[in-house]
């Protein structure tokens, strides 16, 4: 029998069995990893979707391949098999051992931390073709060496990656559904409208599973009954690795540490967002919102603020000045709003400045708990300057005394740079911007109120500054033609 037989085979008895023998060490494993999205509740349905062997039957170690449906979420878990025990180095990666079943007397772990497996995973990628419901793909472009040592990405929380040879990173996602992920389409549309200041994919896997449409999905995760979609679903991303970059969220840190200016390197960054905007808009769709369209937009903030003040009593004071910038949204619209494709989760941490001093933008995933049809469909893209902007808010406020100057400079600096590029100021349309801004900061007081009380203070002073009725804007005028960024010293003392 060939290996993609065995495979089909064993997808077809895991999902008639479920996964028996593996069911509870995953319930119990399941809730503790950062990625998973269900944490603090009872895990009530589990059950494989799919499972392939992308090793032999009998290889040992052994990889399984399984896509999991946890109360109507899917997961992809890549899962090592090995006689117990298991050596040291693997030892935090165990999940449990099978007492039962096909793995019985075996260790069952965490695979992306086997460097064995993981390099059995760049081999897949690297020769394309399908495994069971999996399909192996890549660009024939771009030349994958054999060979690469891989290593952990740390530190990610909805998603893991894998470095090889400080050469590639794979990204492998968590949590998946029907539907091309917009890390994968976004920078392939890039790399053909020739864009490079995102990473081009150069190979990517994709689950593909027989039958309709999910029931209740409606294009986004399905809630329940069956998993099958006429859309694949993708798993994982190769790209170039920028060995050496700056994370621009570290990188402004130490900037501020250091009491040193940061407008030179927000300017670059505006140019560096905008091309991307550009491009994007050129090798993909764009519309125009008409007035129906920007109130029903004004109107999902409005209730998403309603929603943020039921949860986090101390935004509940601020919640009619807040509201303002949305009816000012939904009132100002005459004309259409230019929506596009966008980056859809835009902050420093999404930047890398490399080794030559150019900017990259990384994770096009977008918010991951937004359903995956919402994240592909068209934006304003002043949307994700929003984020750079409260980014710069953020790291502002995360250093001792305030920098609030330091913050406002290289917010300034980044729509010149943004208004270099485009000839478009995003200061030219104050109410657009500040909808989107005040809309950011529910979000972040939402988020810190469940995750990080400690950091609520943080987008509590944008909302009390947001809901202070506005002030005429005064219009600033995009750069000459010709003119240079004239980086200026913090107005005082930054440490």
């Amino acid at each position: 029998m060939s290996e993609a037989a065995s495979a089909r085979n064993r997808l077809t008895a895991d999902r008639a069995a479920g996964i028996g023998p593996l069911e509870q060490m995953l319930r119990a494993w399941l809730p503790a990893q950062r990625w998973f999205a269900g944490k603090g509740r009872a895990i009530s349905r589990l059950r494989a979707v799919s499972a392939a062997e992308l090793l032999p039957p009998g290889s040992t170690p052994g990889l399984l391949h399984v896509l999991l449906d946890v109360d109507g979420d899917c997961y992809q878990l890549l899962l090592g098999i090995r006689p117990s025990p298991l050596p040291p180095a693997l030892a935090p990666a165990l999940i449990g051992h099978a007492e039962d079943g096909p793995y019985r007397g075996r260790a069952v772990y965490e695979a992306l931390g086997d460097p064995r497996l993981a390099a059995m995973l760049l081999e897949r990628l690297r020769s394309p073709g399908a495994l069971g419901p999996l399909r192996f793909d890549r660009d024939p472009g771009a030349p994958i060496p054999a060979g690469l040592a891989p290593r952990p990405l740390s530190g990610e929380q909805t998603n893991s990656s894998l470095i090889y040879g400080d050469a590639y990173i794979l990204k492998v996602f968590r949590r998946v559904g029907p539907g091309i992920n917009p890390d994968l389409e976004l920078p392939r549309a890039l790399a053909a409208a020739g864009c490079s200041r995102v990473p081009a994919p150069v190979a990517w896997y994709e689950a593909e599973l027989p039958g309709g449409p999910p029931p209740g999905s409606a294009g986004g995760t399905p809630t329940s009954g069956s998993w099958g979609s006429s859309e694949p679903l993708t798993l994982g991303v190769l790209q170039p690795y920028l060995r050496g970059s700056d994370d621009g969220w570290q990188l402004a840190l130490r900037r501020l540490g250091a009491g040193a200016d940061f407008t030179a390197e927000a300017h670059a960054l505006g140019r560096a967002t905008a091309e991307v905007h550009s491009a994007l808009a050129s090798a993909l769709p764009t519309l125009a919102l008409g007035p129906e369209q920007t109130a029903r937009l004004a109107a999902g903030m409005t209730a998403r603020l309603a929603a943020t003040a039921r949860e986090v009593p101390s935004l509940r004071p601020y919640e009619a000045g807040l509201r303002g910038a949305f009816d000012a949204l939904a009132a100002s619209r005459g004309a259409g709003v230019p929506a596009q494709r966008i980056h859809g989760d835009l902050h420093l941490g999404q930047t890398l400045r490399t080794l030559d001093g150019s900017w990259a933008l990384i994770d096009f995933e977008g918010e991951p708990a937004r359903p995956l049809a919402d994240r592909r469909r068209p934006e304003p893209a002043v949307r994700d300057i929003a984020g750079i902007l409260r980014s710069f808010d953020y790291a502002a406020r995360s250093h001792r005394p305030f920098a609030p100057a330091w913050a406002d400079d290289c917010r300034a600096a980044f729509c010149e740079g943004y208004a270099r590029t485009t000839g478009r100021d995003p200061r030219e349309d104050p109410v657009l911007l500040r909808a989107y801004e005040t809309d950011k900061a529910v979000y972040e007081a939402r988020y810190e109120a469940r995750h990080r009380p400690d950091w609520l203070h943080v987008p509590m002073a944008a909302i009390r500054r947001l809901s202070e009725p506005q002030r005429p804007a005064h219009r600033m005028p995009p750069p000459s033609p010709g003119s240079t960024p004239h980086p200026k010293p913090p107005r005082r003392p930054l440490a």
